[in-house]
């Protein structure tokens, strides 16, 4: 079994709060979030840093970041829109050796909740959570089902 946690989530054999998954990626809420619904997507193939992410599944990776924050901008989560970043390296912060995207939904006036946020860093109701974020998820896909039948 590989070393790497993000690796032992993907087979299954660590919990994670797991939001969205496909062929390529795997998104699941951040242990320690900075805001309600900080999401982490990461390539189900283990890269340490974006030098071994192939184009493809950097492409992807971003793909499923993006869905996620558009999915918190709706009923039922209510963001009003999102930061998407990669701490790529240890010189960037980068904590665990497998690359991840952040997904941190943001409101309004939250700098001061979002300063608090970097230090504090408490998980809040992680199923409810996660919940909402696979609700926002659906949502998604149900609006674009409802496109294409009346496009």
């Amino acid at each position: 079994m590989s070393e790497c946690v993000f690796c032992r989530i993907v087979a299954g054999a660590a919990p994670a709060h797991r939001v969205y998954e496909d062929d390529t990626v795997c998104a699941f809420l951040d242990i320690r979030p900075i805001t309600r619904g900080h999401t982490l997507v990461i390539p189900r193939n283990h890269a340490t840093d974006l030098s071994e992410l192939d184009a493809e599944t950097g492409a992807e990776l971003f793909r499923a970041g993006h869905r996620i924050a558009r999915a918190v901008q709706g009923p039922a989560f209510a963001a009003d829109g999102a930061n998407l970043l990669i701490n790529d390296g240890r010189a960037a912060f980068q904590t665990v050796g497998h690359v991840h995207l952040h997904v941190l939904p943001r409101k309004h006036g939250d700098k001061f909740r979002f300063a608090s946020g970097l230090v504090l860093r408490r998980s809040r109701e992680p199923d409810r959570v996660a919940a909402a974020i696979r609700a926002g998820l659906a949502g998604l896909d149900t609006a674009a089902e409802t496109d294409t039948d009346t496009g």
